[in-house]
């Protein structure tokens, strides 16, 4: 006969294996409804119903202090599709005439937009120690006011929006992916983190054309002597209306 040691034991099993399933369901549920609000409608595919703009090496303009080589702030390694940038504060700025603040990033050139709904997507890494920069942003047509409809900056770790509302917390140190959705006739730029929604689609202001930009920037505040960011998978997508 069973002990009642043994029997008792038996009904803590079974209270474990049944509450381990209940969880495992739960967590299960928990991730497609992350995946149902987070993401686009189909699934988690934020592409979905985008075509793919075909990008050439060519196309990935880089601007980065004008006093020193390219190759001594931006490094592409063809091998692992990696794209590191890095910037210090005491760098001059891309050209002799802007007064406008250090940085080492890729314009894509020759795809500006000025209707449609466009899409900016890729994997960015932000070593720890990185602070005050910009890491990707919608630039307006050069002289517009303002400047740009979107920039995503990094502060002590933190991902945001400009130098307000958080996007992504503990940034450092990881690969994510972002998702940059901009509706231009309706104003309004949606980005997400790892297919989740951080920003749902906030109003913007209208320019006459826009384009994507990418790499460090410096900003205004809690600035680091050096900032770096890799990226790699960048992509853009459109879709008329």
């Amino acid at each position: 006969m069973a002990s009642c040691c043994s029997s008792a034991r038996r009904h803590r099993l079974s209270a474990s294996t049944m509450a381990s399933s209940a969880e495992r369901t739960a967590l299960i549920v928990v991730a497609v409804l992350l995946c149902a609000v987070g993401a686009a409608a189909d699934g988690c595919n934020l592409t979905a119903g985008f075509a793919k703009v075909e990008l050439h090496e060519g196309d990935f303009l880089v601007q980065s202090p004008y006093d020193v080589p390219v190759d001594q702030r931006y490094r592409y390694d063809a091998g692992t599709g990696v794209r590191t940038f890095w910037v210090y504060a005491a760098d001059k700025a891309f050209n002799a005439v802007t007064p406008t603040n250090p940085r080492t990033e890729v314009r894509l050139a020759g795809h500006d937009y000025s209707s449609g709904v466009w899409q900016f997507e890729g994997d960015v890494y932000v070593p720890a120690g990185t602070s005050g920069t910009s890491v990707v942003q919608i630039h307006n047509e050069n002289g517009g006011t303002p400047a740009t409809t979107m920039m995503l900056h990094v502060y002590n770790g933190t991902m945001r929006w400009y130098s307000g509302r958080e996007v992504e917390a503990c940034v450092h140190g990881r690969w994510i992916r972002v998702n940059v959705v901009h509706d231009v006739d309706a104003s309004t730029v949606a980005v997400y983190v790892d297919g989740a929604s951080r920003v749902a689609a906030v109003a913007v202001a209208p320019s006459a054309s826009h384009y994507f930009k990418f790499g460090v920037y410096m900003q205004h505040h809690d600035v680091s002597a050096l900032m770096v960011a890799r990226w790699r998978n960048v992509s853009v997508y459109t879709k008329p209306y």
